[in-house]
């Protein structure tokens, strides 16, 4: 059995009811929801939330919520890998058996049905244990700064003299999916380990979305990215 798992926790402080907030015409984890659902490749599309008006939202665009979060995975402090084990565990209370898992996060307007097709077949092809993911870094991270009472210093002391063009590639979360074997997760705990693939993400299609000026940003570039589309470039 696979599913996809859609996380959208209520209580967002810096962006009020995020995951349900409308962008660019409709709630934003509805782009999540529907996305999963095109793929054809999921038995069943679940949000884990612990408020009813996302969930009554999820319901409306297509997924299921099987059930509300505990309270312990309902605070700041609980993390993704805690929502996916909550999820699995339910499913096992259920005597159901998952195979595959795809956590898809609630604010990701720019997944695309085609690259979850596409990174799922490449867990399976390449026997990973889990697939993640990415987007290229605009700029090698060798040659990035920090700084200290207003002075700054190299974070890489021995990169300073080379070329940006001979360095090598790094890469980000690109904080739209990640698919997991779940037999896998249950022993090591983990969704990133020694046997995880990276699916590449277009660059521009990689945005964080933690701020008002972050959402802002990602609305432009959705729009940037529509126009780009229908011209076909």
């Amino acid at each position: 059995m696979k599913i996809a798992i859609i996380p959208a926790r209520s209580g967002s402080k810096r962006i009020p009811n995020k995951n349900i907030k409308t962008f660019c015409g409709k709630p934003i984890i509805a782009y999540s929801i529907h996305a999963a659902i095109s793929t054809g490749l999921f038995d069943e599309v679940i949000v884990s939330t612990d408020h009813s008006d996302i969930a009554n939202i999820a319901v409306q665009y297509g997924a299921s919520v099987p059930f509300l979060r505990s309270n312990e995975n309902s605070n700041d402090h609980a993390t993704i890998l805690d929502v996916m084990h909550e999820v699995v565990s339910w499913y096992d209370s259920k005597g159901m058996s998952l195979e595959i898992c795809c956590g898809i996060y609630a604010t990701a307007p720019f997944i695309r049905s085609e690259d979850l097709v596409k990174s799922y077949q490449k867990l399976v092809d390449e026997k990973r244990d889990s697939v993640l993911a990415i987007g290229k870094f605009p700029v090698p991270i060798q040659k990035a700064f920090k700084m200290n009472d207003g002075k700054i210093s190299w974070f890489f002391d021995n990169f300073d003299l080379d070329r940006t063009q001979d360095l090598s590639s790094s890469y980000q979360d690109a904080a739209q999916f990640f698919w997991f074997n779940t037999a896998k997760f249950k022993r090591s705990g983990l969704i990133i380990g020694t046997n995880t693939g990276g699916y590449e993400i277009d660059q521009l299609a990689v945005q964080d979305i933690d701020t008002q000026e972050d959402w802002e940003m990602a609305e432009f570039k959705y729009q940037f990215l529509k126009s780009r589309n229908e011209r076909g470039n």
